[in-house]
């Protein structure tokens, strides 16, 4: 089997939030390594099912190995697709119903410590960032033949950074020379761009523009608020979603879809109680985000950043 690193986060506390049935049928969203697979595939019973989803090849490959008794067994399927096609490809298979869904969202290890694929500012490699190899558009595209205005946006957007019309500047000044072709090229850009006494607080000076790219690069947000409303109206009366996120960007998306869905309606004041008819569809699971034990983030340093949030279908 080949190497495929990665310590999964949250893995026991997102799998006990959906509440698994031992005859239910789950959606891991995120199959990554397959930590969260492996854990829902523990507690399911012989009729029980998961289906994984995966853009990654890598990531396939590499769980058909693992997990090949299971898949045999008819107890796990592997989809090989971007999780905003989730009700379709569901759909292919005979699937209209769900128990529960899992999202473990953001990048994992081996895309990081890839080095070829592009993903890090701590190694020099091909401007790339893709999760799919098979899509298009590279993180070279965007730094290359986007607009001014366009890498500003997602700069400011995707990354929250401060200084994104300097590092904007200084790409398109750049690239008029030659095409920007390495991570390494890129870092040293954002470092000219972003004042030395900013540099030496925050963390990485490239860390925010890294990851604006990269969201930008894999439509990370439009594809996870498009597959999030697909699994909310998959999910049975009792069925759940878990959650984890990264970083807020994510985490607010979540939170607002959540909300949003578990909200009692305006109603007039003094009424007694709800009226069933307005009563909402979903509820919390947990109010505030769960988020690693200290020991976990001792472990794991990727852990330190992670977010979970549950909801549950009512009626």
């Amino acid at each position: 089997m080949s190497a495929f690193n990665h310590i999964t986060v949250l893995k026991r506390q997102a799998v006990d939030y959906l509440n698994v049935q031992p005859t239910g049928l789950y959606v891991d969203c995120t199959l990554g390594g397959g930590g969260h697979t492996g854990e829902l595939l523990h507690r399911l019973g012989s009729t029980g099912k998961v289906v994984a989803f995966d853009q990654d090849r890598t990531a396939i490959t590499f769980n058909e190995e693992q997990y090949q008794r299971e898949i045999t067994a008819g107890k796990l399927a592997l989809v090989q697709d971007n999780f905003r096609n989730l009700q379709k490809r569901l759909e292919i298979l005979g699937i209209t119903t769900v128990d529960g869904v899992l999202y473990d969202l953001g990048v994992s290890s081996p895309q990081f410590d890839d080095v070829t694929r592009g993903f890090s500012y701590r190694n020099d490699a091909p401007l790339d960032m893709r999760m799919n190899q098979e899509q298009q558009l590279t993180a070279r595209t965007v730094v290359n033949e986007w607009s001014y205005a366009d890498l500003v946006r997602i700069f400011f957007r995707y990354g929250e950074e401060k200084y994104a019309k300097s590092i904007a500047r200084h790409i398109e000044r750049a690239r008029e020379e030659a095409p920007i072709e390495s991570t390494g090229q890129l870092v040293e850009l954002i470092k000219q761009a972003i004042p030395a006494k900013a540099r030496r607080t925050g963390g990485h000076p490239a860390k925010r523009t890294f990851q604006a790219i990269r969201i930008a690069v894999n439509d990370e947000l439009g594809a996870l608020e498009e597959s999030l409303t697909q699994a909310l109206s998959l999910l049975v009366p009792g069925g759940r979603v878990s959650v984890i996120t990264f970083q807020s960007l994510e985490d607010r998306l979540v939170k607002r879809m959540f909300r949003e869905r578990a909200m009692v309606p305006n109603l007039p004041a003094g009424l007694p109680v709800i009226p069933k008819e307005d009563q909402p569809d979903y509820r919390l699971v947990v109010r505030k985000p769960v988020t690693p034990p200290v020991d976990e983030v001792t472990v794991n340093r990727r852990a330190h950043s992670a977010k979970l949030r549950v909801i549950e279908r009512i009626k």
